[in-house]
């Protein structure tokens, strides 16, 4: 079967103009396939197919996480000519949803389509923005202002974005329940690391116990939370599990700041907690003594060190 502007010619050389399909019909269909599949067929078929592809019906979600996913990464994501193009996106979905739009998965967006979103969406449940080193506060503010249905917010690798946005966010989204706000493991040799930019590797954050003390007293109602690679401590620990009675589970992977009987003391009264996933992290020797590693403290006999090795 092939397409051929909106008529579709079949084995036995019968053709069908799918064209003259009413909306009604071709929304079904259309709702039937993924976003890409849309995108790169219908999409480019016919102008009925193209307007119908734009129904806010079939724009409530953009979800770019896949793709990301099973493509390798590249330099070229963190250029200002990929921002570009993913901002581009992230607009014109807003635009076809009419303020519709409840989940966004992107990766390297910047303020102007986040907060472009933001003012049009107020029904946004779900927002993951992922390695974005142009979201800052600003865009946060607005979505911490406009959005308050907001459930789940993935802010990994966005360096920009600080313990206010947390802040601001935990005080208007009260049905936020899960957070991810992974930092980079700075010591990653995979081809993943290899990729990201150097100046933004080293402006990790190193406020790890300010965001922690803004997660436990502005979002008690989280019961999922990751922290990755976070710098935060003891203190830090004791802020989040003290705020967050109802967490179900808790990642503190690469929190070399922690030791085990931290996380003993910090969580043995959380009785909804299911989940614990622990620094289990090891730093060679080689690199401990590196200037820029300063606040990472080693203790060989703190952790597991045969399941993550450098």
């Amino acid at each position: 079967m092939e397409v051929d502007g909106g008529r579709v010619e079949t084995e036995s050389g019968l053709g069908s103009n799918w064209a003259e399909l009413t909306r009604e019909c071709l929304l079904d269909i259309l709702s039937r396939l993924t976003m890409e599949e849309r995108w790169t067929g219908p999409f480019l078929t016919c102008k009925a197919w193209t307007t119908a592809c734009k129904d806010p019906s079939l724009n409530t979600v953009l979800d770019l996480e896949t793709r990301f996913r099973s493509s390798t990464e590249s330099s070229s994501w963190w250029s200002s000519e990929f921002e570009r193009k993913i901002d581009s996106v992230l607009r014109s979905v807003v635009d076809w949803s009419d303020g519709g739009l409840t989940v966004i998965r992107v990766r390297h967006c910047t303020d102007r389509s986040l907060s472009y979103a933001a003012e049009r969406c107020p029904n946004l449940e779900v927002l993951w923005v992922k390695s974005c080193p142009k979201v800052t506060d600003a865009s946060m503010a607005k979505i911490a202002s406009n959005c308050p249905k907001l459930k789940e917010l993935n802010v990994s690798y966005c360096y920009e974005i600080s313990h206010e946005s947390l802040t601001m966010l935990g005080r208007n989204c009260q049905n936020l329940e899960i957070l991810k706000r992974n930092l980079m493991n700075r010591l990653d040799p995979s081809q993943h690391m290899r990729v990201v930019p150097l100046d933004y590797l080293d402006a990790i954050p190193q406020d790890g116990n300010s965001e922690a003390e803004a997660i436990g007293r502005n979002m008690p109602q989280l019961k999922h939370l990751e922290l990755q690679f976070s710098t935060l401590n003891a203190k830090g620990l004791a802020s989040v599990c003290e705020g967050c009675r109802d967490l179900e589970h808790l990642d503190v992977f690469g929190c070399v700041n922690l030791t085990s009987r931290n996380i003993f003391d910090g969580t043995v009264n959380m009785k909804s907690l299911k989940v614990i996933k622990r620094p289990n992290f090891y730093i060679p020797r080689s690199v401990f003594n590196l200037g820029r590693y300063g606040h990472w403290r080693l203790y060989e006999d703190r952790f597991q060190t045969d399941v993550f090795r450098i």
